[in-house]
């Protein structure tokens, strides 16, 4: 795989990010979030800067394809390469716009309660998605359903009416960060508090809910 994404021999730049990354570590993240959003029952913080910079790697290794002889061999294995990692971009980012249809008022609602300073749960263009989803939502029920209802039952909440993701759902996840400690059940009446050790490469089967926190930090890799 590096040896495809590196034969143009170019740079890949994220200004948010401290370090430069070589082609084969930006498809490691790109895989990383991938999985994680494929696999975690909530929406997960944009990764808008590695989608750009594959969309750019992108370009980069389809510009040297076409200067590639016809019939050399390699040719077939860089396009394979290509195909796959548009694949798995355009999955990733299929994942998310499901997860904002699902969920739209709660994916706006925690967007609009954000702290300041805290990373944008959406990106601008999933941002605008959402919220004329929201207003199309609205403006279909209205015209169908409400305006046929007695007057007391002509609004609706969408916050109540829309299901939550489900936190509570279990999840396969790898550590890559050791971590001691972890509270899998808080001690209640009929049970005392169960805690866990997350060593390094260890795989397990865990509550989303106790181990949304490592995903977000990248202390564990969903599975």
């Amino acid at each position: 795989m590096s040896d495809a994404l590196s034969e143009d021999g170019s740079d890949v730049h994220q200004d948010d990010m401290e370090d430069v990354m070589t082609p084969a570590e930006l498809i490691a993240k790109l895989e990383e979030a991938w999985l994680n959003e494929k696999f975690s029952p909530e929406l997960l913080e944009n990764k808008s800067e590695v989608v750009e910079c594959v969309m750019e790697q992108l370009t980069h290794m389809e510009a040297n394809l076409q200067r590639v002889k016809k019939g050399d061999a390699k040719a077939s294995v860089h396009r394979m390469e290509i195909d796959r990692i548009r694949f798995v971009l355009c999955s990733y980012l299929r994942s998310r716009l499901q997860k904002i249809e699902k969920f739209f008022p709660h994916v706006l609602e925690k967007e609009k309660s954000r702290a300041e300073g805290e990373p944008s749960l959406l990106s601008p263009e999933e941002f605008a998605f959402a919220k004329e989803y929201y207003a199309n939502t609205e403006t279909y029920l209205k015209s169908v359903a409400l305006k046929r209802m007695p007057p007391n039952l002509q609004s609706v909440d969408l916050l109540k009416a829309v299901p939550e993701p489900c936190l509570d759902s279990f999840v396969f996840l790898r550590v890559k960060v050791e971590h001691a400690n972890i509270l899998l059940e808080p001690e209640t009446d009929d049970q005392r508090e169960y805690v866990v050790d997350l060593e390094e490469g260890s795989q397990h089967l865990m509550r989303y809910r106790t181990i949304a926190p490592l995903v977000s930090s990248g202390a564990v890799q969903l599975i």
